[in-house]
């Protein structure tokens, strides 16, 4: 009976295929400089694991460390004059515990988990238990995608030729988003193209930005996510920028063939979803956010100027040439008798 009992609290305790993954906290780690023999402060600092799994912790640094659940301030987050230490989550923490010794957790919820040393709070790692990160890029759900993206409007009149760089998105990571439209049934690049952007992460918009301009080489936007989820880009209202009149002249100019939307652009949309993974080393956006400029709308119009006022001079002297003067006399001419 009592082998039977231990069988069976063995089996009910331990997830079937429970695996055992080691963290090593490398030599060097207790100090934040950056000429540190430690290039990371734990290694691997981000790992990925199945609900159930167990981590150790080993200390193989000269000073004792903690394993606690939260967010650390990173490198540069931390100073010798700065009161702060992190912020806890309270999910799970080891105390101190010193070289040699090490310390072990089994996570038995999805999720990703931050952790770092409330003793030296510029170490920080991450968990991610059952949210690998493929190492291609992929959709919201995870699904790979190859790029150029391109997708066709629902109007059946645009196609829309999409991409992101760097292809796994992290969190205070500057990404661009990169995009072009085309003619769908002329399969000719839109070079003259206006248009809605907005972005969603975690069911909340983020930035929109309507009535944009795309350039004769596509558009781009960049963004720095604060957040790990899923996000969605949308585009919408795709319809031509620029007078009739430029627009007609540019394609003249340039030797090819405008769209000609319909007036109704609520057919003309595109969708594109991505994943932002939290990032473990940093905690706050390293780069500015630099949107491209608006393109002026005088650069559509150029053709006017290069096209019509020249063409206009020419047609008006080619007339004056023609035009012959009226000579009226009131002699008459003699003829021989």
């Amino acid at each position: 009976m009592l082998i039977t009992l231990c069988i069976l609290g063995l089996y009910s305790n331990d997830p079937a295929f429970s695996e055992e993954y080691v963290v090593s906290i490398p030599l060097g780690s207790y100090d934040p400089r950056l000429n540190t023999s430690a290039d990371v402060w734990f290694d691997p600092p981000e790992i990925s694991i199945s609900i159930g799994d167990t981590i150790t912790w080993i200390n193989d640094d000269k000073e004792g460390h903690t394993i606690t659940s939260g967010q650390g301030t990173g490198r540069f987050g931390w100073t010798d004059m700065s009161e702060s230490f992190g912020s806890p989550s309270g999910l799970f923490n080891s105390g101190r515990f010193m070289p040699d010794e090490k310390w072990s957790f089994a996570f038995d919820q999805r999720g990703a988990f931050q952790y770092f040393c409330i003793i030296h709070p510029w170490m920080e790692g991450v968990v991610y238990v059952e949210q690998s990160i493929p190492d291609y890029p992929h959709d919201a759900k995870q699904n790979e995608v190859k790029f150029p993206i391109l997708q066709i409007t629902p109007d059946q009149s645009v196609e829309i030729n999409f991409s992101w760089e760097p292809k796994i998105i992290r969190t205070y990571e500057k990404v661009n988003f990169i995009y072009r439209f085309y003619d769908a049934v002329q399969d000719l690049p839109l070079k003259k193209a206006q248009y809605d952007i907005i972005i969603i992460q975690n069911g909340k918009e983020v930035f929109r930005d309507e009535d944009a301009a795309s350039g004769f080489g596509g558009d781009y936007r960049q963004w720095v996510f604060e957040e790990p989820g899923p996000i969605i880009i949308k585009f919408k209202n795709i319809k031509s920028f620029g007078s009739a009149i430029s627009q007609e002249l540019s394609d003249i100019s340039t030797g090819s063939s405008g769209m000609k939307f319909a007036e109704d652009s609520s057919g003309r949309i595109g969708e594109f979803t991505a994943m932002a993974y939290l990032n473990p080393i940093k905690v706050v956006a390293p780069v500015k956010i630099v949107q491209p400029e608006e393109t002026a709308q005088f650069y559509y119009e150029i053709p006017i100027v290069v096209i019509i006022i020249p063409t206009s001079l020419l047609i008006i002297i080619i007339l004056l040439m023609k035009r012959k003067p009226a000579i009226e006399s009131s002699e008459k001419k003699s003829t021989p008798i």
